[in-house]
């Protein structure tokens, strides 16, 4: 490994969404590594595709790369993972930050999922803060940035941070900081780890929604452009502002879309709730009943 090697990168934009997915090789040694797939999921049929995961392996055999990971930034709660097709296809490992048990611990009551191992086991490598590993001869080191959930980690693989959810483009601002296990004032410290980073280093998002104003979607920016011009947390902006800013817009914000399906499959590192006797899988979706007058 050495810092001087230099990652190729390609992002993949999945608009329903609004995920980016990316691919991550080394040129010289063909070795690669994805971020955060998607698998593609109808919410209304309950039908799932591998279609948006399909074109990142497409991807990667045009440039005749051998893919060794499947990286998440965290557990998702907006769309299904697609990290078991890609494992299936490659023998990738799939690989999440250690704090993933503080979400699976959560998440298994709620969906009575005793097949959750709340450990991590369903995942080939648990990382911690600190940790570094190889992507051929580029070196990966992973940062645990909490604050949207407890399991949030970013990949800093030369110049470039693969930063999850915890940051959005500057004219959006961050993620939001109201799930179980997030906290605006931890999401703040996080962010601020971040970007004392040089300020030419380059920040891959995993979200877009294209602040109003924008023409085009966007997915890529820079430390300096952060600090400077981020609506929530840009310099001179303290915790205490930032954490009033960010609680009284989570109180506005509407739960995901997929929010259920999506943590029911991430939290067993992509893959679905177990058949049942019929032989079919089934989501689930707890109904909590409220006082009406």
């Amino acid at each position: 490994m050495t810092d001087r090697a230099q990652a190729r990168i390609q992002a993949f934009f999945h608009e329903p969404t609004n995920t980016v997915s990316y691919l991550i090789w080394d040129e010289a040694t063909s070795a690669a590594a994805v971020v955060d797939p998607v698998l593609d999921f109808d919410a209304r049929s309950g039908r799932a595709s591998t279609a948006s995961a399909q074109a990142i392996l497409d991807a990667a055999a045009v440039h005749g790369l051998n893919i060794g990971w499947v990286l998440e930034t965290h557990g998702h709660a907006d769309h299904l993972s697609a990290a078991p097709f890609i494992k299936l296809k490659t023998g990738a490992k799939i690989a999440i930050g250690e704090h993933i048990r503080k979400v699976q611990q959560y998440f298994r009551p709620v969906f009575n999922a005793a097949d959750v191992s709340a450990e991590g086991r369903e995942f080939d490598r648990l990382f911690s803060d600190g940790d570094r590993f190889a992507i051929g001869d580029l070196e990966v080191e992973v940062l645990h940035t909490p604050g949207h959930t407890p399991a949030c980690i970013s990949y800093r693989v030369g110049d470039a941070v693969f930063v999850g959810d915890t940051l959005f483009m500057p004219d959006y601002g961050t993620a939001r900081a109201d799930f179980p296990g997030g906290d605006a004032r931890i999401l703040f410290q996080s962010i601020r780890r971040i970007l004392d980073l040089p300020p030419e280093t380059r920040l891959f998002m995993c979200h877009d929604y294209k602040a109003s104003g924008r023409d085009s979607y966007a997915w890529e920016t820079t430390v300096a452009e952060e600090r400077a011009h981020n609506i929530l947390v840009h310099d001179g902006i303290g915790v205490d502002e930032f954490a009033a800013a960010r609680n009284a817009r989570d109180k506005e914000l509407e739960a995901p879309l997929l929010l259920l399906p999506s943590i029911q499959v991430n939290i067993r590192a992509g893959n679905l709730p177990p058949a049942e006797e019929n032989g079919i899988r089934y989501l689930k979706i707890p109904i909590r009943m409220e006082n009406s007058r």
